[in-house]
């Protein structure tokens, strides 16, 4: 009887090892340039331009997103946005022991500024099966000008989940004058999406992105008619991602399938959405906290980001 115990306890033991759980996180990390002038619209991000973007400055930046990554917890996947190129992201993990075997998928997107999204992965638990890129034209243009949508399939043993980095059209016209054009960006998304789930209903899937959307707005409640919204206002200590004039909101978001939920080994833990704010993200600002970003305008002020990153854990088999 005691050895019947002790093997039931064994196999329930070795069972919740086997299934550990690690961090999928996303970070808009603030106009990640190199110092190097290329074909793109870089001559702001440049040792020669009024803000002085320097080799010393551009080091020091990687070095944040690095503190950011392992305070984080090393995610298994990690997305990228408001980087220059492939170039800048693989200086992030190069030579980094932490980071040896990530893996990086990058398209050149068409965008007007030059900026791209990214993802990069652990390649010791993760095997890269396919990706590519979402383009699409955005209403009132003739051709691409923004940013697409970057998407990956991992395996993991016998299980797969495909993931989506978006960063959708900005409000600098104003929000009402360019929700088209993040409507546009969600409707490419959830055709994607959908197309994934009609093949296979239990499909996994995460959608992350800074949408430039709340989360009550048109475009990301597309998105949530096909998956579930794991970052919340209780994810986080001051509800939100962003600082716009004193208010914290959500810009910043991971979508989940329900297959990622419910089925299989590969799982999102309930409830596991969080929206980092560890000190050294945020400063004080005219009595207002908000994240401590790199640039005031052309004053360097050698933060990290004006966004917050954000996570979800998942059980790896």
């Amino acid at each position: 009887m005691r050895f019947l115990l002790f093997s039931v306890l064994m196999v329930f033991v070795t069972t919740n090892f086997a299934q550990k759980t690690r961090t999928v996180a996303f970070y808009n990390v603030e106009n990640l340039f190199d110092t190097i002038d290329g074909v793109n619209d870089d001559a702001e991000f440049l040792p020669t331009a009024k803000a002085q973007w320097i080799s010393k400055r551009y080091e020091e930046k990687l070095s944040h997103i690095r503190q950011v990554l392992t305070e984080v917890g090393n995610p298994i996947i990690a997305g990228f946005v408001e980087i220059e190129n492939a170039n800048v992201v693989r200086d992030i993990i190069k030579n980094q022991k932490a980071f040896k075997n990530y893996g990086l998928v990058h398209y050149d997107s068409k965008d007007a500024r030059g900026i791209d999204v990214a993802m990069i992965y652990d390649s010791c638990k993760l095997k890269l099966q396919q990706s590519g890129f979402i383009r699409f034209v955005l209403p009132g243009d003739t051709s691409a000008s923004t940013r697409d949508i970057v998407w990956a399939k991992y395996k993991v043993k016998k299980e797969s989940v495909f993931v989506l980095v978006n960063h959708w059209p900005s409000r600098r016209s104003g929000a009402e004058e360019s929700e088209a054009k993040r409507i546009k960006a969600a409707e490419s998304a959830k055709s994607f999406i959908d197309s994934v789930l009609t093949t296979d209903k239990n499909a996994k899937i995460i959608l992350m992105g800074d949408l430039n959307d709340y989360p009550q707005d048109k475009a990301p409640q597309l998105i949530a008619k096909s998956l579930s919204p794991m970052i919340v206002k209780e994810s986080g200590k001051f509800g939100g991602t962003y600082n716009y004039k004193g208010q914290w909101e959500i810009m910043d978001h991971i979508f989940v399938s329900e297959g990622l939920k419910t089925t299989g080994k590969m799982k999102a833990v309930p409830n596991s959405g969080k929206i980092h704010s560890f000190p050294y993200l945020l400063e004080e600002y005219k009595g207002q906290i908000v994240p401590f970003r790199t640039y005031a305008g052309t004053k360097y002020l050698g933060g990290y980001s004006d966004h917050l990153p954000v996570s979800i854990e998942i059980s790896v088999p």
